[in-house]
């Protein structure tokens, strides 16, 4: 189990050797790799009698971005980070070529979209990785309206600028708003003095070493600050992540450089924010707004007004404001201390300035909802039917050394959970850690017991809590944290049919 007390690894000015480092004390490198299995190609999806085909090509490829005038070297889909909103509708088939002009072999995830397994992107679980300079068809039909987005499944590539939005509209929506806002918060380490991949062989190599973050000796240009197990007035104590990132983004920029968001007084939008952070919660308000919250992870639920809400690695949350007249902050504030600032974005349906890059919303102070407190719509519900399995899914970990695991083991250690082709399968959740943990279901969604539908539960430390899932949708699937440095330190588990 982590202890309740431990420091964080600060980023800014990282400069480090950690290759060598891990070298010295390889033993404790992360069991995450997976055998490479000859998937071959898979089957081509013609398009049943009827159905619309949406298609478009991702070019994966270095890129040269602009943080509010510091530039950086990194990753992404196209020019930009995010990478272009994909846009269909419910019950369209898509064909998505990934073009890989990257220095390394990657693939796509379509975060939170039950789609047939060989379209997941997990290498050697669900495909071959796409080699450098080769190309792959993603074909697969959309089922489900909602926010959704896509990133790699390789590594800490999702810590890098490969993520873009992944819209899919409802028909049978009546759109009752003026305007949509697509809004992807994100925490940016690449490029400003180390790459993720070293991120995480310097948190490996201080748990190898047992410092946990405090001596590193010849390290040098590194700063390290401390967090304590004290009283916290969130859900998700004090200790929310490893890294402290010296940027958070909105829409890929700093809140020195803030995306602004035109409207008009009176106006009714539909905000539809995307979590890609890899190590950051976010607390999300609207300045001199309170905001309604209408679906998470692409489900509906009941309506419910709130000041702010949280938001956790990988989840989607939408939520309708009618605008006022003015200029307002849209803060998204990182938990647990960090020191780099916050993300930040200006809605503007007045004259005025803009906001200082440090504002501070009254909202945030105000009603702050999380997200397994809202309740299901009706039409989000499972099927109201017995369990017919049930499966214990325990999250657990340590800093020193840097392993996390489920059920007692870091992946390709631990046993894969079993499902039968149309069970009702139910994960009894433990969180025995001192973390939160945003716990991420590949292919499915899970119920919580109130029935709210999610792909993504931010866990709350020692949290647990009883999942439901239907198995209709054959496969081998990923449970993982999507904490992308606990998930490639050992965090995830295979969900396979037998």
């Amino acid at each position: 189990m982590i202890r309740p007390s431990r420091r964080q690894l600060i980023i800014a000015g990282l400069g480090l050797g950690a290759s060598a480092t891990l070298a010295a004390c390889s033993g404790d490198v992360p069991v995450t790799s997976r055998p490479t299995a000859p998937f071959g190609l898979p089957e081509p999806v013609p398009p049943s009698p009827g159905q619309s085909v949406v298609s478009a090509r991702l070019t994966a490829r270095p890129v040269t971005l602009d943080l509010g005038g510091r530039t950086v070297q990194t990753w992404a889909y196209g020019d930009s980070a995010p990478g272009a909103t994909l846009r269909a509708t419910a019950g369209d088939l898509l064909r998505v070529t990934l073009d890989n002009q990257l220095p390394a072999d990657t693939t796509v995830h379509w975060h939170g979209v039950r789609l047939r397994p060989q379209a997941d992107g997990v290498p050697g679980l669900t495909q071959d990785p796409v080699r450098v300079g080769k190309s792959f068809l993603y074909e697969f039909t959309v089922p489900d309206p909602g926010t959704y987005f896509f990133h790699p499944h390789v590594g800490t590539q999702l810590d890098r600028g490969l993520y873009a939005p992944l819209i899919i509209d409802d028909p049978a929506e009546p759109g009752d708003y003026d305007l949509e806002w697509v809004l992807v918060l994100d925490d940016w380490v690449d490029g400003t003095g180390t790459t993720p991949e070293e991120v995480l062989e310097q948190l490996v190599a201080d748990g190898a070493s047992g410092t946990d973050g405090t001596d590193h000796g010849t390290m040098a240009g590194m700063d390290h600050g401390s967090m304590s197990a004290g009283r916290s007035d969130t859900p998700w104590g004090t200790d929310t992540g490893d890294v402290d990132y010296p940027y958070y983004l909105i829409n890929g920029r700093p809140p020195t450089d803030p995306p602004v968001l035109q409207g008009r007084a009176g106006q009714r939008v539909r905000l539809r924010v995307i979590s890609a952070a890899s190590d950051t919660i976010f607390t999300v308000a609207l300045g001199g707004h309170r905001m309604t919250l209408t679906h998470t992870d692409g489900w509906p639920v009941r309506p419910v007004q709130t000041d702010a809400f949280y938001i956790g690695m990988g989840e989607r949350y939408d939520a309708t404001v009618t605008l006022g007249s003015g200029v307002f902050p849209l803060v998204a504030r990182p938990q647990g201390g960090r020191t780099g600032g916050q993300g930040l974005a200006v809605v503007r349906t007045a004259t005025g300035t803009l906001p200082p890059a440090d504002v501070t919303p009254e909202e945030l102070d105000g009603k702050v909802l999380t997200g397994s407190q809202l309740q299901p719509d009706d039409a989000g519900r499972l099927p109201n039917r017995g369990t017919d399995v049930t499966a214990a899914l325990r999250l657990g970990g340590s800093m020193a050394p840097y392993v996390w695991t489920i059920n007692g083991a870091p992946y390709g250690q631990n046993e894969a959970l079993r499902v039968a082709p149309g069970q009702r399968l139910r994960l009894d959740a433990t969180n025995m850690t001192m973390m939160p943990h945003p716990l991420h279901l590949h292919g499915h969604t899970f119920a919580l017991p109130n029935g709210l539908r999610k792909d993504t539960l931010l866990m709350a430390p020692m949290e647990s809590v009883a999942l439901d899932l239907d198995a209709d949708n054959p496969g081998d699937w990923m449970i993982h944290c999507h904490n992308i440095y606990h998930a490639e330190a050992g965090m995830m588990i295979d969900l396979r049919y037998t």
